[in-house]
């Protein structure tokens, strides 16, 4: 319940200020009559009108109380609200080549430090369809874009790397960008987004990278494009078992490096963003400041129906004040 004028309230002050100063002032006039004893009179008990005689004048106060809670207009409202939401599509596409295996991010490689940042990215998501495609020397499609962010979580658990999933090794850019490019062709959102992670330079594939950027802007499709790791010499993971059977890691020398210029252009030419992310703690920033960039759009259409409710409150106003009027008039017009 609502109040439309709730400043009226204030009125019900000088009704109960009049109220009390009517009672008091009959009081005092009273008349008396001078006895020598008054034990006698204290045995009397007073009549039913004398006990009622300030029942009209209370009767008239409470009327007017609920004249002026009429006067407040008491509403109650029926709100609907009415969201409009703007999704957003966004295929992630991310880089498995061995490469990644390198252990210059936490918690263990570079995979796995990407993994973890992706699932983060999906569970601040609410109303946008995420897809995820992987590649190396080829590309696949792991989740088309879906809302089903439970699905999408536990294949990310399932990523592993080139070797390990038994797929061509390399980094075949033009083939990825291609491949994600196609899983948003069809998209009906507004804003369609491509989120490209990798450690390298294209060295495989049957489509080259240009014509793999070609293909996403002419879907109108935004990149941001991130390159992870360092640059330079160091050492990748290789996995062999011995006679026994038991795995055995030992390391070999590996030249890492990534293609900035190719990646600054994926992302200028389509009005995205060129990241470089050489730790976790850098490659999770990134994906907050995508995360800011890329937001859902959502309008809020609120409409409330007002119902008035004076008028049972008028009505109760009304009789008891003539009620009080009609006593005061007649039954309890005099009291001896």
């Amino acid at each position: 319940m609502t109040y439309h004028s709730a400043w009226a309230f204030w009125l019900i002050i000088p009704v109960v200020l009049i109220l009390i100063w009517t009672m008091w002032n009959r009081r005092k006039k009273t008349p008396t009559l001078q006895f020598g004893s008054v034990d006698l009179l204290k045995t009397v008990t007073p009549s039913l009108r004398t006990r009622l005689m300030n029942l009209p004048n209370l009767l008239k106060a409470v009327g007017l109380i609920l004249a002026i809670v009429a006067l407040a207009r008491p509403q109650t409202t029926n709100t609907k609200i009415k969201k409009n939401v703007e999704g957003i599509d966004i295929v992630i596409c991310l880089d498995v080549s061995d490469s990644m295996l390198i252990e210059d991010m936490k918690p263990l490689n570079r995979l796995e430090a990407a993994k973890e940042t992706i699932k983060q990215f999906i569970e601040g998501r609410s109303s946008d369809r995420i897809g995820l495609v992987v590649f190396a020397g080829e590309s696949f499609t792991m989740v088309p874009p879906t809302l089903d962010y439970q699905m999408i979580q536990q294949r990310v658990d399932e990523i592993t790397s080139a070797s390990s999933a038994r797929i061509k090794d390399g980094t075949a850019l033009g083939v990825a960008m291609a491949n994600a490019a196609g899983r948003l062709k069809d998209s009906q959102a507004k804003s369609r987004v491509m989120i490209f992670m990798t450690d390298g330079e294209n060295n495989s594939g049957t489509i080259d990278p240009e014509t793999g950027l070609e293909i996403a802007k002419g879907y109108g499709i935004k990149v941001y494009s991130i390159g992870l790791g360092k640059d330079g010499p160091t050492r990748i993971p290789v996995y062999t078992r011995d006679i026994f059977g038991q795995k055995i890691k030992t390391y070999q020398p590996f030249e890492s490096t990534v293609n900035e210029e190719l990646l600054e252009r994926m992302a200028k030419d389509t009005n995205g963003k060129f990241y470089r992310a050489t730790n976790e703690n850098g490659l999770k920033k990134i994906f907050s400041d995508i995360d800011s960039l890329e937001k859902t759009k959502i309008d809020v259409n609120k409409f409330t129906n007002y119902k008035e409710e004076f008028s049972p409150y008028l009505l109760m106003g009304i009789l008891f004040y003539l009620l009080g009027l009609l006593l005061g008039r007649s039954w309890l017009r005099r009291v001896p």
